[in-house]
């Protein structure tokens, strides 16, 4: 099995260090440390789970160089301005290396996404920021910039005192660096402006100082954007982000790694609309011009993605990121050919969006995120209970099929009852959605396989019964049945549709139609019925903005979706009546009477009223998922993960 992916798992050279293996963890923030810029044991415990999971090179998160905080971008961000930080970086470099990994450390001055405690960000020019909760530009003087190139080369320093076998310089997204690099940010007149070569003048400083700072031994590389995706707004052209892949391996360095967009950038990045392996055709370009090894990550979530990719000459190392959050045991699944076993990623990004909320970064599908030292999260196999439960499960979505598999793993002996032919619940129909959404699948297949793996016992097609419960003679009963449609309108049934109506049973409402309610759900339905065809929808939500539930990744581009085809959105308002054809509504401007032909009613409730009469069966009832109330996928996976830890 270790022959399955041959070029993932060859040997592979950076300077005069070798890899196990082409798999390099990519840096990602966490917010895990204390706020004050020192390693957490949470940090640690996190950063050894990626080496111990396979990977043959692991990055840190950032670590600001500066200690104004002007490089610091996230409130929970590693510092590396001081010597007295070298101890607990230490430890990181300390426990990736006893696994047999490089140590990677990530030097990161945030620029026009820094000063996050501060009343400022630093730039090269004064460009107004679109992205709101970043600080207001300050033009970096020439002072400064030489005083941040002294910044990275002390870091370096550190770095290399604290044991780190290789240094990652960040020049991308928005970041000092990359900001320099960037014509859309770059309008200065001095040296450091002009031409690409003069715009690259920094990063240049950086590399070479670094290098003469800590010598051949240490290998250097440095993250560039090799699409910025900021053409409108006078970003860089492709061949110039090219050009500054050059200059940054004339200037020295020993690895290149390949990103692609701004988050200011408006074209999908990271979601699940863009297909696995998308955007490898900009590393490939960039791999014909330079000599160092290439890297990149950037939707490649399956491992034959990135073995082909080497295979074929366009990369050099897989960088896995967001893959190797959801699972850091990826690397050695994958060698073992074990790839069903490997919790799946889905690029809901929300691990990312909650770093702009300064806090720790938590992962849908895997709910043990962050609490990788805490043995009673079952990171590395949960305890087995001293008493084994019979336990009824009813319900086969998200919810009810990780509580399952937790609960089995603990000892229990698990029943799982679905009332439909498939499990999945509500996932069935969000995989359906939109473009890449049966992406959603996955963590459902997964999760099957685990209770199976653990021998849960699942009956699919059998609507629960209270005879089937008795026949079982259950300790607990556990109830994952979903969310019900509030129904709360005398409408005629030929007028009324639901979701599930439209999206599951493949029901065709009038082209006129409104959805009440302007979550989650109504937006995927709407979007859903815009691919199929020209629809005149009014979307009515009473709270003061539509997606409350959705990830800003997700909203952004349903918003998009809707403005595109002129859907009118109605949000503070209500539902007051409906008659003779027409609707109603309370709006901040007065009421408003909106014809309609079709109604799709789109707001849920927990069903946890349904089933108050178990409580009579089992001396424990809970209800967890969309049945406890009505959420979001990370919420329901993660209720059923603590429940089952706890029963």
């Amino acid at each position: 099995m270790e022959n399955r992916y041959p070029n993932l798992f060859s040997t592979g050279k950076i300077g005069n260090l070798v890899s196990k293996n082409r798999v390099k963890y990519a840096a990602t923030e966490t917010n895990f440390p204390y706020g004050d810029g020192y390693v957490s044991d949470r940090e640690v415990a996190y950063m050894e789970a990626q080496a111990r999971g396979g990977a043959g090179i692991v990055t840190t998160q950032g670590a600001y160089p500066d200690p104004k905080g002007e490089g610091k971008g996230f409130k929970g961000m590693m510092a590396i301005y001081d010597d007295r930080f070298i101890p607990g970086l230490s430890r990181i470099a300390e426990v990736i290396k006893r696994h047999g990994a490089l140590s990677c450390i990530q030097i990161l001055h945030c620029g026009r996404e820094g000063g996050v405690e501060l009343d400022y960000c630093l730039m090269p020019s004064v460009v107004p920021q679109r992205l709101s909760y970043f600080k207001k530009p300050r033009e970096i003087t020439k002072d400064e910039i030489k005083r941040s190139v002294e910044d990275h080369i002390q870091a370096a320093r550190r770095a290399v005192q604290a044991g780190f076998d290789m240094i990652e310089l960040s020049g991308i997204v928005g970041y000092l660096i990359s900001t320099f690099i960037s014509s859309y940010t770059n309008h200065r007149t001095d040296e450091y402006g002009g031409d690409i070569k003069n715009r690259c003048r920094l990063m240049v400083e950086v590399i070479q100082g670094v290098k003469a700072e800590v010598g051949d031994k240490v290998p250097v590389g440095i993250r560039l954007c090799g699409m910025e995706l900021l053409d409108d707004r006078g970003g860089n052209t492709f061949e110039e982000s090219i050009e500054s892949f050059k200059i940054a391996e004339e200037a020295g360095a020993d690895y290149l790694s390949v990103t692609i967009g701004w988050h200011e950038s408006s074209i999908p990045v990271i979601t699940r609309d863009v297909p696995m392996g998308h955007w490898l055709y900009v590393a490939r370009e960039i791999k014909k011009v330079v000599h160092v090894p290439v890297m990149m990550a950037f939707r490649q979530f399956l491992p034959h993605i990135p073995d082909k990719a080497i295979g074929e000459g366009a990369i050099d190392f897989w960088e896995a990121c967001r893959p190797m959050i959801a699972d850091p045991e990826l690397p050695n699944k994958a060698k073992a050919g074990k790839e069903d076993e490997i919790v799946p990623c889905i690029a809901c990004n929300l691990c990312f969006s909650r770093l702009y909320y300064h806090q720790p970064i938590m992962c849908t599908v895997r709910p043990s995120l962050g609490h990788e030292g805490e043995p009673q999260w079952g990171y590395y196999g949960f305890p087995r209970v001293e008493k084994r439960k019979r336990i009824i499960v009813i319900g086969g979505g998200p919810a009810g099929l990780q509580f399952a598999s937790v609960a089995a793993k603990r000892g229990h002996d698990v029943t799982l009852y679905e009332k439909d032919e498939r499990l999945g619940g509500s996932i069935l129909l969000a995989s359906k959605v939109d473009a890449g959404e049966e992406e959603l699948l996955r963590p459902i297949n997964y999760l099957v396989g685990e209770c199976s793996r653990v021998g849960v016992k699942i009956h699919t097609g059998q609507k629960f019964s209270l005879e089937v419960v008795k026949s079982h003679n259950p300790d607990a009963i556990v109830v994952a049945a979903g969310a019900k449609i509030k129904t709360f309108l005398n409408l005629p049934q030929d007028s009324l549709y639901t979701p599930e109506d439209i999206i599951g049973k493949g029901k065709i409402p009038p082209a006129k139609s409104i959805i009440i309610g302007g979550s989650g759900v109504g937006l995927a339905t709407a979007v859903f019925l815009l691919r199929g065809g020209p629809y005149e929808l009014t979307i009515i939500e009473e709270a003061s903005r539509l997606g409350r539930d959705v990830n800003p990744f997700y909203l952004w581009r349903f918003v998009q979706i809707l403005k595109k085809n002129k859907v009118n959105i109605l949000t503070n308002s209500k539902v007051l009546g409906i008659d003779n054809g027409k609707i109603t509504v309370s709006t901040p401007k007065g009421e408003q009477s909106i014809e309609y032909h079709g109604v799709i009613m789109a707001q849920r409730d927990d069903c946890a009223g349904d089933f108050n009469h178990l409580k009579t069966l089992a001396s424990e009832v809970y209800y967890i998922g969309d049945a406890k109330k009505p959420r979001r996928l990370n919420n329901a996976i993660h209720d059923g993960f603590k429940l089952g830890m706890i029963i």
